[in-house]
């Protein structure tokens, strides 16, 4: 997923249906051996602060190089490792914007 990125992933919600989401960012974790992907809704819409709802999952890519499997983040370090991303690319943001 790192050299050839692809934009968009359809996920299947809850009620078993497919949603068209968009691919944010992706990370590396060497302290949890996982790869995570962060993505949005394609078509969200923005709130009264113009943000979208972000969703994270960590990824297993499939072995032929194709599609993966997203699993749930599990554990409190997981999410605080994911909010420390989430605050580094907004730091990022923020800096470009000056």
């Amino acid at each position: 997923m790192e050299q050839e990125q692809q934009k968009h992933i359809t996920i299947v919600d809850e009620n078993g249906n497919e949603q068209l989401c968009e691919i944010l960012h992706t990370v590396d974790s060497e302290e949890f051996g996982k790869s995570y992907v962060l993505y949005s809704l394609v078509g969200a819409e923005e709130d009264e602060d113009g943000a979208v709802e972000i969703f994270a999952s960590s990824y297993t890519p499939a072995e032929n190089g194709e599609d993966g499997e997203l699993e749930p983040i599990q554990t409190e370090a997981e999410w605080d490792f994911i909010e420390s991303v989430l605050n580094a690319i907004e730091d990022e943001l923020g800096e470009d914007e000056e």
